[in-house]
This record gives C-alpha cells, structure tokens and sequence, in this order.
C-alpha cells in the first residue's frame, strides 16, 4: 500500500468515530498545550524579569558596606572620586545617599524616597529628563536645593499642572523643582522606580540627611565584558582606600548585575523546566489513553482485518496500517494543542501575563506528540499485524 492510500484509509478510519477519536487525542492535546504554555510563562517571565534588571542601569555595579556589627559604614565621597580619578574600565561613578521622606508640595503630600546622587546617576541608571533639565557639577558644589522628580511622585503632587519651576517641602528644606524623569515602570522587585526625588549629592548629605557616609555607590562600566575585570579592579582600589591589609576582610561588598541577571535566569529557566516536565505527564497519559483505544479498535476490526489478510495484505501492511493511525491521532491532537497553546497565551496576554513562545518548544511538542503516537500504537499495531487470517475470520 503506497503512502498516499495509506494516509487516506487512516484518516477515514479516524473520521469514521469523530467523537472518539477526539477524546482519545484530548489528553495529547491538553498535553502540547500545557507543555507550550508553561514554557511560555516561564519565559515570558523570566525575559520580564531581565528587562527589570537591566533597567536598573547599564552595566552596573552596585558597592554597599558590608553589614555585621564589626563593619561600620566607611563609604564616603572621597571613595566615590577615588574610583572616578583612577579606575579605568569605568564610565560614570555616582555616591547615593537616601532616606525615606514625606514630601509636601502642590496640592498634597506623599511619602518616597529622596535620593542624593551626582550628576552621573542619570548615564549609570540611562534615565532621560522629559521635562526641565538635570542638575551638574556646580549644584553640588553650592549644595542648592534643587529636586528632579520621578513620574509617580510628579503625578501625585502635582496632578493638575507641571511641577517644573514649583517647590517641594523635604524635610524642613524647600526645594525648587528643575525637572522630571522619564517613566520606569516597577522594578526588579516590584517597587515602583519612579516613585523617587533625586537631589545633589552634597545637598542630600549635608542639608537633609547630616551624615558623611555614602548608602552606597552606583557604577557603571565601559563595556559589558569588562564587568569582572572592573569589579576587581575596583575592589583593589577601595582595599587601598580603606587600608586593609591582605587577607583582612574587605568592609564593603559589590554586587555584579551581570551575575543577578543570570542567576535571575538560570532559577527561572528550572522553573521552566520543572514545569514543562509536569505539563508532559499528560503527554504520556494521552499516550496511553492512545494505546487503550487502539487495542479496542483491534478487537472491533479483527474480522476486518482477517478479510484482509486473506485477500494478500501482508503483516506489514497491517502494522502500518494500525501504526499511522496511532500516528494521525497523535499529530492530529499535537496540532489542535498548538492552537489552543497559542489561544491561552493570547488570553494571558490580555490578563497582563508575560508569554513568549518559543518556536523550537513548539517543534519538540509536536515531535514528542508524534513519538508518543508511535510509542504507544506499536504495541496494538504489532498485536494487529500478528492475528492468524483463519482466527479473524472466524472471530465474531
């Protein structure tokens, strides 16, 4: 029997029990479907979760003072502008000093974070000014009392008209309002990135907070590839700074974004995992409901297949015959799980659920779909193919 005829005589046994034969591919297709899905979500989610990341600025490191009762905070300006005058694979370098305000201004008041930076925090973080303009190098110089507001905190004070020009109350400190940031969205975490007031660093430290030491400090570096050779880098120069003999223990810590974004990635992508294996359980269900339908269809068709025998079909013919069926069902269910993957992902999209899918996920689903078809109807392909001609016929 050619192929072709092959094909067409399955297809028309399959047909022949519309219903049957759809709840027989349900559990392959609930099985595809799954599997695409939940990888789906996986990704989606942990392509969310980098984009966060990498929002929070380029190429970042992060120096904060270790913590413990025996690292007192040693983080001052002057390690700031000691990275800045000699690290050489660095392209901008800001000290941060913040603390949580409620701030007064327009027609309300509104708990953020004040954050004292310099003029750099704008390239480390790759933040624009959409309206006014950012403050430099003289404003921390004479310590002025001007603000650049994020987004939320613009909105919440100053809902009816623009807030550039106006002033703000931190503290017992009036700050005139020069500018506001572009709109970040939330943050690796959650929080709202734009829920923020950037002040000079001078002014945050002297006027506002009263202290000289740094929460921490924030780095960007020239390229991506020079992430571990400016850590170390850097790690040298503060040791210096600090005095620190070798082998003491250092008293800050600098966190890689590089490394949180693959460590993000790789916790992700084994939650991807773990989920795609228990969404292809009912793959191999659907296999053997797959099976117990093909081993019925013997039974019903033993005379049939008797008939056919005797009139010259060989055992091979037989065995095909059983087998693309088995093979029809699988990738006739695989295609309708495609679809209904690629439905549910639409809807998740509505409901705001990050999905991104994959293309190869949808070739190994649908490969694995036909291998399970092939799988289990061998069994009842071969149990078919093995029936004696005269017991067939005479099988009632």
């Amino acid at each position: 029997m050619g192929p072709v005829k092959l094909i067409r005589s399955s297809l028309s046994n399959i047909f022949r029990n519309r219903m049957r034969s759809l709840l027989t591919s349900l559990g392959i297709i609930i099985g595809v479907g799954s599997v695409i899905v939940m990888v789906a979500i996986g990704e989606g989610s942990q392509a969310e979760i980098e984009a966060q990341i990498e929002a929070m600025g380029t190429n970042l490191l992060t120096i904060l003072p270790r913590r413990g009762r025996d690292y007192p905070n040693r983080l001052t300006k002057d390690d700031a502008a000691k990275l800045k005058s000699e690290a050489s694979y660095i392209q901008a370098v800001s000290g941060i000093s913040q603390r949580t305000y409620t701030v007064v201004g327009g027609e309300s008041n509104w708990s953020t974070t004040v954050m004292g930076v310099e003029p750099d925090y704008l390239i480390i973080k790759n933040w624009d000014v959409t309206e006014g303009s950012f403050f430099g190098e003289e404003d921390l110089t004479a310590r002025s009392k001007v603000a650049v507001l994020g987004s939320t905190v613009a909105a919440k004070l100053f809902s009816a008209g623009d807030p550039v020009g106006q002033t703000v109350r931190i503290g017992t400190n009036h700050f005139k309002i020069i500018g506001v940031l572009e709109s970040k969205g939330a943050g690796s975490m959650g929080s709202d990135q734009d829920d923020i007031i950037l002040v000079p660093l001078d002014t945050a430290m002297t006027r506002l907070n009263k202290t000289q030491n740094l929460n921490s400090i924030s780095v960007s570096v020239v390229r991506k590839d020079y992430m571990e050779a400016a850590q170390r880098e850097i790690e040298i120069i503060l040791r210096e700074v600090h005095k620190l003999k070798p082998g003491a223990a250092a008293d800050f810590e600098i966190m890689n974004m590089s490394d949180m974004i693959a460590t993000a990635s790789k916790t992700s992508q084994t939650l991807t995992n773990l989920l795609a294996a228990i969404a292809g359980v009912s793959l191999l269900v659907g296999g053997i409901g797959i099976m117990n339908i093909m081993l019925v269809s013997v039974t019903e068709r033993t005379r049939e297949i008797g008939i056919r025998m005797s009139v010259g079909a060989r055992k091979r013919d037989i065995l095909l015959q059983f087998l693309s069926e088995s093979l029809l069902l699988s990738l006739m269910g695989g295609i309708l799980g495609i679809l209904l993957a690629f439905g549910l992902c639409q809807v998740l999209s509505l409901l705001s659920i990050a999905t991104v899918i994959n293309p190869a996920v949808i070739a190994v689903a649908a490969l694995f779909a036909a291998m399970v078809g092939i799988f289990f109807g061998y069994y009842p392909a071969k149990k078919a193919a093995g029936l004696y001609p005269i017991d067939a016929l005479r099988y009632e």
